[in-house]
């Protein structure tokens, strides 16, 4: 039986996660990636949670993380979302521009299994379309 423990448990919760930058910050976003990326590390460590594997893109993040049973992925999620857009904004302030202080599109991607590149290309899509109906909602 593999995984980690807290105090009594054990446990291999695992997850891969995808999200993607606001459309409107696709370009800046491609520019940061690696101030973003050690963020993002940052942020895991801050929680417990493990990173696994990342990647960042113009387009999406992917992570492949384990959280501790203790914390939900949801929770971990608005956690990581809300406190790397600070954090980025913090570094990065011609970033405030606009009325928008979210730097990510709305949702996210969790499995609890393995993804193929499909069903990233579809999920990237998705947030897009809906990202972009929001924003022009906004206006």
């Amino acid at each position: 039986m593999g995984g980690s423990s807290l105090a009594h448990t054990r446990w291999a919760c695992s997850y891969p996660i995808i999200f993607i930058p606001k459309y409107r910050r696709k370009v800046f976003f491609k520019e940061i990636r690696k101030e973003v990326g050690e963020i993002l590390r940052t942020l895991c460590e801050y929680k417990n949670v493990e990173l696994v594997k990342g990647s960042l893109s113009a387009d999406h993040v992917h992570m492949y993380v384990k959280i501790p049973p203790k914390l939900s992925v949801s929770e971990f999620m608005g956690y990581l979302k809300g406190k790397s857009a600070l954090m980025v904004f913090d570094r990065f302030p011609q970033m405030k521009q606009g009325s928008s202080r979210h730097l990510r599109a709305r949702g996210y991607y969790v499995s609890t299994v393995g993804i193929n590149k499909d069903v990233i290309r579809e999920c990237i899509q998705k947030q897009e379309e809906a990202d972009i109906i929001e924003d022009k909602a906004g206006k």
